[in-house]
């Protein structure tokens, strides 16, 4: 069949179908594409985390713009994600994309039974402690040695320390008040002060300081976590605002940079001559004009 009978077939098709041959017809054995049959689960995932924050960074930009369009094209590049996957197992003979479908289709109906079922509940929370239930009884309640058991460990670092911070509360190991909480996160930044004061001025950190300088950072993210997940702000969203943030206003303060210093060999070289006092009037000015959109 040539390219053009190919493509005339797929362009007949349309939806969920016509990805599902575009993919297939990428993953010929015979007139694929070669970098498509090169892929395997392993060497996607990074392809999957991308996608998944691109999607996470379109939401936000669609909330703010109130454009859906970069919405809607990056959730088709986290399905064509869920559909590679699918047509390589399909391609190994283990599963389908429609068994993907029907898989989800099913638990999601499992775990809904004030839905689909004669199960009533009054709020989300009460949703999610049947949700949690229903989801231990489906393994066959399998020996749990820890409540913490079954965090994975590809999350993001603050993504997992928050849903190891909700697994830890759900069982009473909380914090009696914020002001106990605030007093906590505090003193992990006292006890960092602690190593950095105790460092030798001067003199090559020594390996056995870094990691406690390490140690106790690690403390003070963790902390951190617990005093966001107080306020229900989840920790990696508020990070990547934070750093959205921070590009816009370094940005802008290029622009002012590059109008007030145009003699300078490149901004590079401008920003290198630039005092303490200099930036942070820079960033006063940036941040003002920032804010203003």
């Amino acid at each position: 069949m040539s390219k053009e009978m190919i493509l005339a077939q797929v362009q007949q098709a349309q939806g969920i179908e016509k990805l599902l041959q575009v993919v297939a017809q990428l993953r010929h054995p015979e007139h694929g594409c070669p970098w498509d049959l090169k892929q395997t689960h392993v060497s996607l995932k990074p392809f999957m985390l991308e996608e998944a924050y691109e999607a996470v960074e379109a939401i936000d930009e669609a909330d703010a713009s109130d454009n859906p369009a970069p919405l809607k094209e990056e959730l088709g590049d986290v399905l064509l994600q869920v559909v590679l996957h699918s047509q390589l197992a399909q391609d190994g003979g283990q599963f389908n994309f429609q068994d993907v479908c029907d898989t989800i289709a099913e638990k999601l109906i499992r775990r809904h039974p004030h839905v689909f079922g004669a199960v009533s509940v009054d709020n989300a929370e009460a949703v999610v402690t049947n949700w949690e239930a229903i989801k231990q009884a489906e393994k066959g309640h399998p020996k749990q040695e820890s409540i913490l058991d079954g965090i994975s460990k590809s999350q993001p670092a603050l993504s997992r320390a928050l849903e190891t911070s909700q697994k830890a509360v759900k069982v009473g190991f909380e914090w009696p008040s914020l002001d106990s909480l605030w007093e906590c996160v505090m003193s992990e930044y006292q006890e960092f002060r602690e190593e950095v004061d105790a460092l030798q001025p001067g003199q090559p950190v020594s390996a056995a300081a870094f990691e406690r300088l390490e140690s106790e950072m690690g403390d003070i993210y963790f902390a951190s976590v617990n005093l966001a997940r107080h306020f229900k702000i989840d920790p990696e969203v508020a990070l990547t605002k934070a750093t959205a943030k921070f590009i816009k206003r370094f940005q802008a303060m290029e622009t002012l940079i590059a109008e007030r210093y145009p003699q300078a060999p490149s901004p590079e070289g401008a920003m290198a001559d630039l005092d303490f006092e200099t930036w942070d009037s820079l960033w006063r000015e940036a941040k003002q004009k920032t804010s203003r959109h």
